[in-house]
């Protein structure tokens, strides 16, 4: 390690030129919201309607794909086994929801069915991807939501999405600030290598608002994270930098 000397106000000081420690981060860092659920479905339906409810008993965790949402993941893993072999993921972390858990497991046989990956690839469930908790207005629609709690919608509507946090729920800032310990966990432990990372709509949303680094407006510009859409950044740069953003062409070529 070479050393200079300088002079400071008469006095002599040593400065030691270092180099800048290797960054570690995945190679490819991919990223898509799990396949059309049965709640999505039922939430369109009620919304249409105006309706004040929607006919799910279970956790939010425990809802499923709809048969849609299955025929998308197979899309998904069929685009997987169609990317360049050094881009296809080598490791999977995933939300440990239901739909998410059903996403990556029908993707993943569908791509190892190709010969495009192991069938052996074992999926990461990590707690930190699960969706946003919203607490009091859980499986609540907007008409509800206006109707049994209008303190909130209105101090939702004060504060805004970034900050507002629910009664038992959390806000985009709560889930971005689990999306950076797992991505702090991520780069150290998938350095140089893809990644696919399968979560929800407010997860991967909080993915892009930390990796680029985005202002409260411009993360609320942005459009909503559709169903199996794929989303890239690149190492490039001692950064990861993005590729694609909410991308669907695979699921059309699919139908």
């Amino acid at each position: 390690m070479a050393e200079t000397g300088t002079t400071v106000n008469g006095q002599h000081a040593e400065t030691q030129h270092r180099s800048t420690p290797d960054v570690r981060q995945p190679s490819l860092l991919i990223a898509t919201r799990h396949g059309e659920s049965t709640a999505n479905v039922e939430f369109q339906l009620a919304e249409a309607a105006g309706a004040l409810s929607v006919p799910i008993s279970c956790r939010d965790a425990d809802i499923p794909l709809s048969m849609h949402g299955q025929q998308q993941a197979h899309a998904l893993g069929r685009w997987w086994a169609a990317l360049p072999t050094a881009d296809r993921p080598r490791s999977v972390w995933c939300s440990p929801y239901v739909r998410t858990a059903e996403t990556a497991r029908i993707a993943l046989a569908q791509a190892a069915g190709l010969g495009a990956v192991p069938i052996s690839l074992a999926v990461r469930y990590d707690e930190r991807l699960r969706d946003r908790e919203l607490g009091v207005l859980e499986m609540l629609t907007r008409a509800a939501i206006e109707a049994k709690h209008p303190e909130e919608a209105a101090r939702r509507r004060r504060m805004g999405e970034l900050y507002y946090r629910p009664p038992g729920g959390e806000s985009w800032s709560d889930v971005a600030l689990r999306v950076r310990s797992c991505l702090r966990d991520l780069a150290e432990q998938e350095d140089g290598r893809p990644v696919l990372l399968v979560a929800h709509d407010c997860t991967v949303l909080m993915l892009r608002y930390a990796l680029e680094r985005l202002t409260e407006q411009q993360l609320l510009e942005l459009e909503q994270v559709r169903n199996c859409s794929t989303s890239m950044w690149r190492a490039a740069g001692g950064r990861l930098r993005r590729e694609q953003w909410n991308g669907t062409e695979h699921l059309a070529a699919g139908r």
